[in-house]
């Protein structure tokens, strides 16, 4: 069986957000036109959100006050719960997603299986509960949340495929180290 992981495509990522990603208004309007023809393809549909806490600095996540971020370890305010920015793009078609996980709840998070649904369900145990074996990721970003959730997926023994034109990255030097990253971990990309 086949699930979808939908990473991110949230408005603080997309042009004009936050933290927005050069490519991320068309792969979030790329994700609904291949959810439009293909989501029967899939067993389930899974979509991540950061939700970072709007009071503290999420463990570290956000940057200090008065410094800047490294971009790295540090970031700017993004993706706060409850806000604009941290809802998913208009695009995305939330009625196709079967399980809506949010991750960094306090905490720093990349991977969406470091996140759970409302009511503390993981994506593993999703993925378990519906017999999944093979995965596609898309979302954003190639280098950050999607790198880390298709290691993830990878290290619990499921086939994953990154689908190219249906994902978007902060920088061209972070994705190269990400793909080759992923790619000696196993992950396909179609």
């Amino acid at each position: 069986m086949r699930g979808l992981l939908i990473v991110d495509v949230q408005n603080d990522f997309c042009e004009g957000g936050a933290l927005g990603v050069d490519g991320g208004n068309a792969v979030a309007a790329g994700i609904a036109q291949f959810l439009a023809t293909h989501s029967s393809d899939y067993a389930t549909i899974i979509a991540s959100r950061d939700w970072h806490d709007p009071d503290n600095d999420n463990g570290g996540h956000f940057a200090s006050p008065g410094e800047a971020p490294d971009f790295v370890t540090t970031w700017p305010i993004h993706c706060v719960s409850g806000t604009p920015g941290a809802q998913y793009h208009p695009e995305i078609p939330v009625d196709s997603i079967a399980h809506h996980v949010k991750k960094g709840q306090g905490i720093p998070a990349y991977s969406m299986f470091e996140g759970h649904d409302d009511s503390g369900v993981t994506v593993e145990q999703i993925m378990r509960d519906v017999g999944v074996s093979d995965v596609d990721i898309v979302g954003i970003a190639t280098d950050h949340c999607v790198r880390a959730s298709a290691l993830d997926a990878r290290k619990l023994g499921l086939n994953v495929r990154v689908l190219n034109n249906l994902v978007a990255a902060v920088s061209p030097v972070t994705e190269a180290s990400a793909r080759e990253e992923m790619n000696k971990a196993g992950v396909v990309f179609d």
